[in-house]
């Protein structure tokens, strides 16, 4: 994280990925998901870990999928 990064809340962070809120806060929870903090009684993310996680997720798909069918 950079002093320049912006950073977003949960409902931000479930927003761009399309899920619920509870999801978000269900996988911090278990340790999952995008890394985040704590600032007083708000968690935050920064919008670079948050493309990183999708990022991580995307690639690990992509892996998935080219063992599935011997990749072709």
């Amino acid at each position: 994280m950079s002093m320049g990064d912006e950073y977003l809340t949960t409902v931000e962070v479930a927003e761009i990925m399309r899920m619920s809120p509870e999801t978000v806060r269900y996988w911090r929870h278990i340790g999952t998901g995008p890394a985040s903090f704590r600032v007083g009684r708000r968690v935050l993310y920064a919008r670079s870990d948050v493309q990183k996680f999708i990022d991580d997720a995307r690639a690990a798909a992509t892996a998935a999928s080219a063992g599935k069918d011997g990749g072709r």
